[in-house]
């Protein structure tokens, strides 16, 4: 009898095993399956994630390699401000073109990435383009710095470089730092789900050909100084499509109908704002 009983829980034991064995075999298999599932429609929707990952790291280390490294590439573009925008410094001395660390960060030169750090140690030293005051300037750059959370020494990088390349597309510089505003925030490395890139959020996809002279090729889109400059590019050719400021803004935001949901009434009114606090008046 006592067998018996003892073969009877023996039993009971292996099904109660098999049972708790087939629940987790099930469980893990629901898990699996989700996660193929998660995997595949990632796959589907984020081909380029990694690709994205690569241009980030890529433009960081770049960004962030020692000057010895650089020096030798900000030379080859000494003296590239012969025009008239110069940058003067606080005390509204102006710069000579051969400094090449405060003069020529913003030329339209390949290695974008190199020069911003130029373009920083410039802003850090108080020099900005003509165009506009020293008081204008710290103004600008505090107001840019403080409303959208950015180093100083960024903020006034930027804003240099808008003067520049606004001057060359005779764009209203404020225009273009309100465009940045609403596009990106003032984030270098912003990425929209549609893949628009960068401070004033560049289709790389579309535009590829605007970064062929770019040394980076399309990871340039993560730098400020060549996003700023093919953004502006876009911006230049929409506004001469279409006729008008507002027409360009929609023509940029990608409208095609009659409405461009708020986008060019939203710029306006940041231009607005950085005109007052700048005390520049507004561009054309």
């Amino acid at each position: 009898m006592a067998a018996v009983n003892s073969e009877n829980l023996l039993n009971r034991s292996a099904r109660g095993l098999m049972s708790w064995l087939g629940e987790f075999v099930h469980v893990c298999a629901i898990y699996l399956g989700i996660a193929v599932l998660v995997t595949a429609v990632l796959g589907m929707t984020v081909p380029s994630l990694r690709l994205q990952v690569a241009q980030v790291y890529d433009a960081v280390v770049l960004a962030l390699r020692p000057d010895g490294f650089k020096q030798d590439l900000l030379a080859i573009y000494g003296a590239a401000y012969g025009d008239g925008l110069f940058y003067t410094d606080e005390k509204g001395a102006r710069s000579d073109a051969a400094d090449v660390s405060a003069v020529d960060a913003l030329k339209p030169a390949a290695t974008s990435i190199l020069s911003f750090s130029a373009a920083l140690r410039a802003s850090i030293a108080g020099q900005h383009v003509t165009g506009m005051t020293s008081t204008q300037f710290q103004a600008l750059r505090s107001y840019i710095a403080r409303k959208y959370r950015i180093a100083q020494s960024v903020a006034g990088a930027i804003v240099n470089t808008a003067f520049i390349v606004g001057q060359e597309k005779n764009l209203d510089p404020q225009l273009i730092l309100a465009v940045i505003a609403i596009e990106s925030r003032y984030n270098p490395y912003a990425e929209s789900h549609v893949g628009a890139q960068g401070l004033m959020q560049v289709m790389t996809s579309v535009h590829r050909d605007k970064f062929e002279s770019f040394d980076e090729g399309l990871i340039a889109a993560l730098t400020p100084i060549a996003n700023i400059r093919v953004g502006v590019q876009i911006l230049h050719d929409c506004i001469k499509r279409r006729g008008s400021l507002e027409g360009g803004l929609a023509c940029y935001v990608g409208a095609t109908g009659p409405s461009d949901g708020g986008y060019g009434a939203k710029v306006l009114a940041e231009r607005r704002r950085i005109a007052l606090a700048s005390g520049i008046p507004v561009g054309r």
